[in-house]
């Protein structure tokens, strides 16, 4: 039966270089990526991720996302929130230089001990909000539905090497049509296949059901909720209906 992966923290970074921040954005997220956090989070390639990189865009929509942002310009986050919802976390480098009293002067792609420093920081600080959100992102009390003992394995990975969010999910994204157009949800048929099995059947709040868990894995607009039930109750039942029952 296809499981759905246990949840690891996804870390997207500024990629602008006219700032040192930027620099060090990028810097403190590969420390925590390969030093301080390495089997708890991956990395999204925001360039890809804002060409349309559908993995990627998936892989934001499945997991809590920390945005790493050099300035107060959000990029990082804004993008992130454009194509695939909110972002779990905000780490603003600026914000935490102000916070310490710390101005750069140094070259903007080369950092100098200071700027180093500052980074280490920063990483600190990626790492401690991605221990709380581990600590927070627990499956809700479903009933028959219950994931938390969901596993797949990890890929492999060379020592040091950091892992890319479009490697790291292999996420299963089934479109849906609903009333204002065709939908992506993610993880939709390992979730289908488990309720089965755990004895779940087509009733009048099925449909309600099922929602609690998409929302855990996906973004779903609160205006939206009764139409998203009313559809994945439309598709269970279809499931369902596949299996002879």
């Amino acid at each position: 039966m296809p499981d759905l992966p246990n949840k690891k923290v996804g870390l997207v970074s500024c990629s602008g270089e006219e700032l040192a921040e930027g620099t060090i954005a990028r810097v403190a997220t590969l420390l925590v990526l390969e030093k301080l956090r390495p089997d708890d989070t991956v990395t999204i390639c925001l360039p890809l991720f804002l060409a349309g990189g559908q993995e990627e865009q998936a892989f934001a929509r499945f997991y809590p996302t920390i945005a790493i942002d050099g300035c107060d310009k959000l990029c990082a986050k804004r993008g992130t929130e454009a194509h695939s919802g909110p972002v779990a976390n905000v780490v603003v480098v600026s914000d935490i230089m102000a916070e310490l009293g710390i101005s750069l002067t140094n070259s903007r792609r080369a950092l100098d001990e200071e700027g180093l420093r500052l980074a280490r920081l920063v990483a600190d600080e990626i790492a401690r909000r991605v221990d709380a959100l581990r600590r927070e992102e627990k499956m809700p009390e479903l009933g028959v539905i219950d994931l938390s003992g969901a596993e797949r394995p990890a890929p492999k990975v060379a020592p040091g090497e950091t892992v890319c969010a479009c490697r790291a999910g292999g996420l299963p994204v089934t479109q849906v049509e609903m009333a204002w157009g065709r939908v992506g949800i993610v993880g939709l048929q390992p979730l289908f296949e488990r309720a089965y099995a755990q004895g779940l059947r087509p009733s009048p709040d099925v449909g309600e059901q099922l929602l609690k868990t998409v929302k855990v894995y996906n973004y779903v607009p609160a205006s939206a909720e009764s139409e998203y039930a009313k559809v994945l109750a439309r598709e269970y039942t279809t499931f369902c209906q596949r299996k002879g029952t």
